[in-house]
């Protein structure tokens, strides 16, 4: 029994081709696509780093979906990829702010562009390698962790919208790594072992810095503690990011982390290891993924980071912005970053982290 046609983000992994092969066998039309994000003529050092969306990744993907019987294609979304991910990227650290690229590949590559073009061919859904796992048991739909709580990716997924979330299928994250690993091998397919990437995609050498460096010009300035005392100078406050210890290039008779960083006075404030601790942040560009913001403060698990732990904290709705007044002090919450509201398994949704609040905010203040 057919139950659709669905198209597979493609990336050339283990993940994306494993959620292929599951989909086949479940009786949907699978079209494997495989995003092209920039020219091909790349030196020999990127296209075969662990970076995802190589040369060898779509050759990859292109074997897998001859395994399985589906037909596979290369979509260019070069120029999108350009203006949504590597624009956004560089100018946040030109803005003193930390960002995370798979957040807006995920919001705008994936869940918008290639959606939007599966909907114009006819295509009833669009699935992802993510592990993350999607529940309608109770008349709508809900976005909840994966299984396997090492490899949990819901919190990348956090800016879905409603009806995109109808159209998504997430067929891996009823699964463990090592499971998926196993389902690879059992089905022959060629990237059972295949390492996972590491890297940015875009910046395989893992040096953000020196990508940075290339597209615009720094602004030397003041390193100061927050008293305002100079320590030292710097070359580029998109050199530095919050908590960061090593790489000052200042003396101290006591350990010293990046606090705060200032682009209006291109200035580096630091100071120990207590003041990184903070116990409220507001964040803007709220997602719920009912499409409904509370009425009045709620209880949560939230997250800062990607791989920071779960905390307890009151979630305090503002209209399209947020304060989360955490029950321990959080470390070094970073402006740019996501923060993630979660309810049991089940993901609320999140904002973009604009930064800490020092004074503890009332319930409604606007």
């Amino acid at each position: 029994m057919r139950k659709g046609k669905v198209a597979v983000a493609m990336s050339g992994g283990v993940d994306s081709s494993v959620a292929a092969y599951l989909l086949k066998a479940e009786g949907y039309d699978v079209v494997g696509v495989t995003m092209k994000l920039w020219n091909d003529d790349q030196p020999d050092t990127l296209r075969h780093s662990r970076s995802c969306c190589t040369i060898e990744d779509v050759e990859d993907a292109r074997r897998v979906c001859q395994i399985i019987g589906a037909p596979h294609y290369v979509m260019n979304f070069q120029q999108e990829f350009q203006a949504h991910v590597i624009d956004y990227f560089v100018s946040e650290y030109q803005l003193g702010r930390t960002p995370h690229p798979c957040l807006a590949c995920n919001d705008k590559i994936k869940f918008d562009f290639l959606m939007n073009k599966a909907h114009a061919l006819d295509i009833d859904y669009v699935a992802t390698g993510h592990y993350a796992r999607l529940d309608s048991s109770n008349g709508h739909s809900r976005l909840l962790k994966g299984i396997d709580s090492l490899k949990d990716q819901s919190y990348v997924l956090f800016n879905l919208r409603p009806h995109q979330v109808r159209h998504l299928l997430l067929p891996v994250g009823m699964y463990t790594k090592v499971e998926i690993r196993d389902i690879a091998r059992e089905a022959g397919l060629p990237v059972a072992d295949k390492p996972d990437s590491q890297e940015i995609c875009f910046i395989p050498t893992n040096d953000y810095r020196a990508f940075i460096a290339e597209r615009f010009a720094s602004m030397p300035g003041e390193i100061a503690d927050t008293d305002g005392n100079v320590l030292g100078q710097h070359q580029g406050i998109e050199q530095f990011t919050v908590g960061q210890r090593r790489g000052l290039g200042i003396f101290s008779k006591e350990p010293m982390f990046v606090l705060s960083l200032d682009r209006e006075s291109n200035r580096v404030v630091v100071g120990p290891v207590e003041e990184l601790l903070q116990s409220t942040l507001w964040a803007s560009g709220v997602n719920y993924l009912s499409g409904v913001s509370p009425e009045c403060p709620v209880e949560v698990e939230a997250k800062i980071r990607y791989k920071s732990s779960l905390a307890w904290a009151t979630l305090i709705p503002h209209d399209d912005w947020v304060a989360v007044r955490f029950q321990e002090p959080q470390r070094a919450i970073t402006p740019g970053q996501a923060v993630v509201f979660y309810q049991g398994d089940e993901v609320l949704g999140g904002g973009f982290i604009e930064g800490a609040v020092k004074h503890p905010l009332p319930a409604r203040t606007p």
